[in-house]
């Protein structure tokens, strides 16, 4: 079962695409305009995007423009513009495909399907074990932890995933705050222990007895191998 976004401001567009997508099993999300989309493509990114190109706030382009900076997500548009530069403009974006309206949904669908069949052999093959019971999924955004997936915020997923990159290397907190949260001026010391605090307690839920994430007094956090 897939995580689709739609981002369209017609509701007789998203709402059919929506049944039709329901329909043979996928959880369909919808945003009417950019800022909306961003925010989930942000917080709990889905499998999938299907964007219209005119949107009621930013283009659909400057919308997966803006996705690059952070996630190599599929995206399909969807878009009444059939012009070669148009076309030409959205692959080079980095969309997987690119359907003019008017279209069949069911068409669309079958797209859908022919999109995730291709990611999932993708992320497959960049699953990485890693020691300790991790195994890191970094195309899907994903950690899975004795075979069990984690419900990861995207701070928690990077966390993590900048953890196990480098098993048994003890980070500094100034390194995490680094790697994971950049420029973000808000970030303190506290923000690294608050998120090592929800990870553990997550981890905990998997396997109660132990405790991968050691804390080095005056130094910092490591997983162990």
């Amino acid at each position: 079962m897939s995580r689709v976004l739609i981002v369209d401001d017609e509701p007789a567009i998203a709402d059919t695409l929506s049944y039709v997508l329901r329909s043979e099993g996928h959880v369909v999300e919808q945003a009417e305009n950019g800022a909306a989309a961003l925010a989930l493509l942000r917080d709990a990114p889905p499998d999938l995007a299907l964007v219209d190109i005119g949107l009621p706030d930013i283009s659909g382009f400057e919308l997966v423009r803006r996705l690059r900076a952070f996630s190599t997500l599929p995206v399909m548009f969807l878009t009444a513009r059939n012009e070669e530069i148009d076309r030409v403009m959205g692959f080079e974006l980095g969309a997987d495909d690119y359907v003019v309206k008017p279209f069949s949904p069911r068409e669309v669908a079958g797209r859908v399907r022919a999109i995730l069949r291709r990611t999932a052999a993708v992320a497959s093959a960049a699953a990485a074990p890693v020691s300790g019971g991790f195994t890191l999924f970094e195309l899907e955004a994903r950690i899975e932890y004795r075979a069990q997936a984690l419900p990861l915020t995207r701070f928690e997923f990077r966390l993590l995933a900048h953890l196990l990159r480098a098993p048994r290397r003890v980070f500094s907190r100034e390194q995490l705050l680094d790697a994971v949260w950049g420029n973000d001026r808000d970030s303190t010391d506290r923000t690294v222990d608050t998120h090592v605090k929800t990870l553990r307690a997550k981890l905990r839920e998997v396997a109660p007895d132990a405790d991968p994430i050691q804390t080095h007094r005056g130094l910092g956090y490591s997983v162990q191998a």
